[in-house]
């Protein structure tokens, strides 16, 4: 059984349009930072800023590949599923990441 205190937390750190919009592509695939300033079009330190947010509450992971960070969705956190749930209510993300497939811009970092 989820706590209140702990699902406030977790709402608190997805309650924002730039989180959400970095959760939603997460539940597709992982991804560098590099990638998700190209989706997002911010700038590198706005993006970590908003992954280190996600990371504190353990939503997302990080995992390092030589000198390169990539991203994906804690599978095993407690609200997984509440967090796959609200992320199907929003708009696709798909296009966006298929956008950088067609550019050469899908792994700029390797």
């Amino acid at each position: 059984m989820f706590s209140y205190s702990n699902a406030e937390q977790i709402l608190k750190a997805m309650g924002e349009e730039t989180r959400l919009k970095i959760i939603s592509y997460l539940t597709r695939d992982s991804f560098c930072v590099c990638e998700l300033v190209e989706l997002l079009q911010m700038s590198q330190p706005s993006i970590s800023q908003h992954l280190k947010r996600l990371r504190e509450v353990d939503i997302v992971l990080e995992e390092r590949r030589g000198k390169w960070s990539f991203y994906s969705l804690n599978k095993k956190h407690e609200f997984y599923t509440l967090i796959l749930h609200l992320v199907s209510m929003l708009p696709a993300k798909e296009e966006n990441i298929q956008s950088l497939v067609v550019e050469g811009k899908r792994v700029l970092c390797e």
